[in-house]
């Protein structure tokens, strides 16, 4: 039972991996799809419950919902399947993009894989949020989570902050005296490699967006250790937006530049480690949020205020998809046929792909 279940982690995280291009609001719509419609291994709350408590931690979000959803589904050996098969096809591709930039200084044209699937992504986001909305925000107290918390985010405020305050909300509401919490520790991983070391560090303190980790990466190996310059790390984060899967595969690309195949693979191991102790560490709170009404408030706030600022990016990512007629069909056709037929978001994908393909080949 525990081998199949492991099998059917792995093959559904290596699809969603391979096919998830748009960031971590893309790839938690189709893990929604697979894991709640599809397979129906949770249900729409419990989802919610773990996108709001990936949100709280460190490190990239979608990647430590992959390995909560395997851990539910197949214990510690679960957990470890789903981030692999997850991560797996994201480093393998930005490994190959970031050896033909070693070797002729470039990147490989990109822009006709985004061309097609963006405007599809946005489609599955958008049907993923009137799925997950009712969910997420029962009550008017929810839904003004969900609504705070975005308006925080257009407005500039940094995602944790909108998160905390947001859920913050409801308990106020429900009138709990006190919140309790266990800490979250920090993890420093320490290694001879240099290369491990420095970016276990930064996988463990970046919080939000992608825009946290450029910041990040910028001042640990631009500034303070001149271990690449600012031309190379910008062009190391297209690398990790253009492609699909886990945006932090920009490790990779970097990790290759400093220190070729074996610097790739610390960066990797480096960036990624921290999260499985952070989603080890979260489960025992989120069963502890069932018996204490007040962290159980606060966890549901900040489940609402993710799909919040889910909406946000959502908002974002189709101003950036849509770029003439055939954009807006693309994505129009995927929406007809995510919410009128099952046929599986990741066909959705790969068809808006090659559709978008052949629309800038015959331009």
């Amino acid at each position: 039972m525990v081998a199949a279940r492991l099998r059917e982690l792995a093959r559904l995280f290596l699809t969603v991996g391979v096919v998830g291009v748009g960031g971590p609001a893309a790839h938690v719509a189709l893990m929604h799809d697979q894991v709640v419609r599809r397979r129906a291994w949770l249900g729409d709350a419990e989802f919610v419950a773990l996108v709001g408590a990936t949100a709280l931690v460190p490190g990239p979000n979608s990647t430590e919902l992959a390995m909560a959803i395997g851990r539910r589904r197949a214990g510690a050996r679960g957990l470890a399947v789903a981030g692999a098969s997850f991560i797996a096809p994201a480093v393998a591709i930005v490994a190959a993009i970031a050896w033909v930039y070693e070797r002729y200084g470039a990147l490989p044209a990109s822009e006709w894989i985004r061309y097609g699937t963006l405007p599809a992504v946005v489609a599955i986001v958008a049907v993923a949020l009137v799925r997950l909305a009712p969910v997420a925000a029962p009550s008017p107290v929810l839904a003004a989570s969900a609504v705070a918390a975005g308006a925080a985010s257009l407005a500039g405020v940094h995602d944790v902050v909108a998160l905390v305050v947001a859920g913050l909300l409801p308990v106020a509401v429900r009138g709990a005296s006190s919140l309790w919490c266990s800490p979250l520790l920090l993890l420093a991983v320490v290694d001879p490699r240099r290369i491990l070391a420095v970016f276990a560090m930064i996988g463990s303190l970046v919080y939000g967006s992608g825009y946290v980790l450029l910041a990040l990466l910028e001042r640990e190996l631009v500034e303070r250790r001149g271990w690449i310059d600012e031309g190379t790390l910008l062009d190391a984060v297209a690398v990790g937006q253009v492609t699909p899967g886990p945006v932090f595969s920009t490790a990779t690309f970097i990790g290759w530049q400093v220190g070729g195949p074996w610097g790739a693979a610390a960066a990797t191991v480096g960036i990624f480690a921290p999260s499985v102790l952070f989603v080890a560490a979260m489960e025992p709170l989120v069963r502890l949020a069932n018996r204490r009404p007040a962290l159980g408030s606060f966890l549901s706030g900040v489940g609402s205020a993710a799909i919040g600022l889910m909406a946000v990016v959502l908002v974002r990512m189709a101003g950036e998809a849509v770029a003439d007629g055939w954009t807006v069909a693309i994505g129009l056709a995927s929406l007809a046929v995510l919410l009128w037929t099952r046929v599986n978001s990741a066909w959705v994908v790969a068809g808006a792909c090659a559709v978008g393909a052949v629309v800038r080949f015959l331009a």
